[in-house]
């Protein structure tokens, strides 16, 4: 579904990712680790069309993508839920996941009941204002409204970061329901190492924007992905 090769990216005269490459494959999750500043979080970006000025070869749904732009690679089927969720405070809950309609074709525009099935809070809460949501909620409600825009890659940028364990383990649950329908790519940036071990079908850990591991679960021993993520 998604293949990334020789990839490298400049903020200025600097730069932050060096020849990575990276795979994502349908009904399956991809965990790309790594402490801060490694460069997960420019590399989905990169994915994302957030940063399009960068070299190397991009593939998405079987089609090499030259100069991807954000808004036309959400189009075509990448939802993105960054670090921090950027859920939008003065809007309700069910405002804010209608904003991913600018995704889709009019006739498809609307929230499917199996988001409010995947987090009930959302259908409980749905005129309540997105800022009047706690920490957990509004990551529910940010991975709803990426949802809504019926994705064919999922990039998930830390979505256990500040979120009570509760929750955690609820996302996680949702996270596997996903992959396990086998139609969405999962790509997961994650801190929280035993959430990201269990749920991952390979992994790719970076180092200082350079990929120092990479290959499936059963291929990585847990000493050897500790290792790599390890400072």
């Amino acid at each position: 579904m998604l293949e990334l090769r020789n990839i490298d990216l400049f903020y200025g005269a600097s730069q932050v990712l060096f020849d990575v490459q990276l795979t994502a494959e349908r009904g399956k999750i991809t965990c790309l680790m790594g402490t801060n500043g490694a460069g997960k979080t420019s590399l989905l970006k990169v994915i994302a069309g957030v940063h399009p000025k960068r070299s190397g070869r991009f593939w998405f749904d079987g089609r090499e993508i030259t100069a991807p732009k954000a808004d036309q690679l959400a189009r075509g089927g990448i939802g993105y839920v960054p670090q921090g969720r950027d859920i939008f405070p003065l809007l309700t809950v069910q405002e804010n996941l209608e904003t991913g309609f600018a995704c889709l074709p009019r006739g498809e525009r609307r929230v499917l009941d199996e988001i409010f099935e995947l987090f009930p809070v959302l259908k409980e809460m749905r005129s309540r204002r997105g800022g009047d949501l706690s920490g957990g909620q509004q990551q529910q409600l940010a991975i709803g409204r990426a949802l809504v825009t019926k994705p064919k890659v999922l990039l998930l940028d830390e979505p256990t970061e500040g979120i009570q364990p509760s929750i955690i383990k609820q996302i996680g649950r949702v996270i596997s329901h996903l992959k396990d329908q086998g139609d969405l790519a999962i790509v997961l940036v994650e801190q929280y190492f035993d959430f990201a071990h269990q749920l991952g079908d390979s992994f790719t850990a970076l180092r200082n924007g350079r990929v120092v591991l990479s290959g499936d679960q059963s291929r990585i021993t847990r000493d050897e992905l500790v290792a790599a993520v390890s400072v």
